[in-house]
Parts: structure tokens; sequence; C-alpha cells
């Protein structure tokens, strides 16, 4: 068995003795797995639980391994996981180019290459031009660009995406869903998805697991 790409082993998540997620799957690199179930079903609680930052009131147990590496052994700060949300969450006292600078690894010193780095992760996402905008200027499209742009100069080990389409408008979703699942494979990122919306699911390609049906 391959050792890329992220592998969930008996991975179980439970609240007040009832059992939400139990799930093992092995989601290559570039490839998405799209977890569906209705609200409650603790879609939301396995990407919290992978990120390192699971409510105390949830029991889980199980591993998660990327690129054989355990994660779920690490502090969360550690793991390198990627994350979007319903809502682009752009720092609002930030300029776009300080918001893109704030993810850069602090591993890579000097404000002059950290700005470089911000301006291309927005080139990336056909943004050229914006990086002294306020957040607060953008289209809801523009905002989603980036918070993607951001994620991706983390360099994450992994993307775990929550609903992260569902609050763009029909056009702009599947202008999104393209894109983030573009990046994904073109920098080999294993995706985890959940989400409502078949569309999104179809629109990933990958496997489908459905909880709490």
């Amino acid at each position: 068995m391959s050792e890329k790409g992220l592998f969930l082993e008996g991975v179980r998540i439970a609240l007040g003795g009832r059992m939400l997620v139990e799930l093992t799957h092995h989601v290559p690199p570039g490839e998405v797995l799209t977890v569906m179930g209705p609200s409650g079903s603790g879609k939301s609680s396995l990407l919290a639980y992978l990120a390192g930052f699971l409510d105390p009131a949830f029991t889980a147990s199980g591993r998660a391994l990327v690129d054989g590496i355990e994660i779920t052994a690490l502090p969360a700060e550690e793991r390198l996981a990627g994350m979007l949300f319903q809502d682009p969450l752009l720092f609002p006292h930030m300029s776009v180019a300080g918001n893109l600078m704030f993810a850069v690894p602090q591993g890579i010193k000097g404000r002059t290459e950290r700005r470089r780095r911000a301006d291309i992760a927005l080139g990336d996402v056909d943004l050229d031009g914006m990086a002294d905008r306020d957040p607060a200027t953008l289209s809801g499209g523009q905002k989603a660009r980036v918070a993607l742009a951001r994620v991706l100069l983390s360099q994450p080990r992994m993307l775990l995406l929550d609903e992260p389409f569902s609050k763009l408008d029909m056009e702009l979703r599947q202008q999104m869903r393209l894109l983030v699942f573009g990046k994904a494979r073109e920098r080999g990122l294993p995706v985890l998805l959940v989400t409502h919306d078949e569309a999104d699911a179809d629109a990933a390609g990958g496997e489908i697991v459905r909880i709490g049906a």
C-alpha cells in the first residue's frame, strides 16, 4: 500500500454515547473524498478532529496519516491542515496582501520575500493587482479566491473543505469548485470535502461516503 495521501484508520467520533462517524479510507494525492450527511451528522466534527480542534464534548479515536506522518499525534499547529469554510474569514484589519503574508510559513524570512510570495499567490488565482485592496471592497467570489490563495500559501499537507461553496451563487460556485479541485490536483493534496450539495460531490469526482442517514 502506498504511503502517499491521507489515510483514515478506524476514525470514530461519538457524542453523548451516540456514534456519529466510523471511517476507514484512503484519499490519494490530488483526489477528493466527499462526506455527505444531514446537519448534526458529524461531518464538521470529522474535519475538526483531523485539524486538531474537536470540541471536548465529543469523544474520538483512530488515526489519520498524511504521507506516512501521523497527524493525529501532532498538535494542531503542526498538522498543516488547510481549511476552507462557508465564509472566507479574511482579517478585516489587513489588506489582501496582509491576509496572504500572514499565512506564509514562519521559516520564510523577510518582508520583501513574503510579499513576493503573496503577489505570486494572487496571480495564481487570477487576482493580479489586488494586493493592496481592503477585503471589504472585494466581491464574494474574489474573497473566496483570496481565502484559497491564503490556504495554499501556508503549504498544507491536505485540504479540509467545510461546505466552502455554499454561500456563492451558482455560477461562482462552479468556478470555485473547478479552481479548488484543480489546485489540489496540481499540488498533489488529498482533499476531504463535507457538503450537503450533490453538485459539489459530482464536481469533486472522487468517492462519496454518506453518514447519519
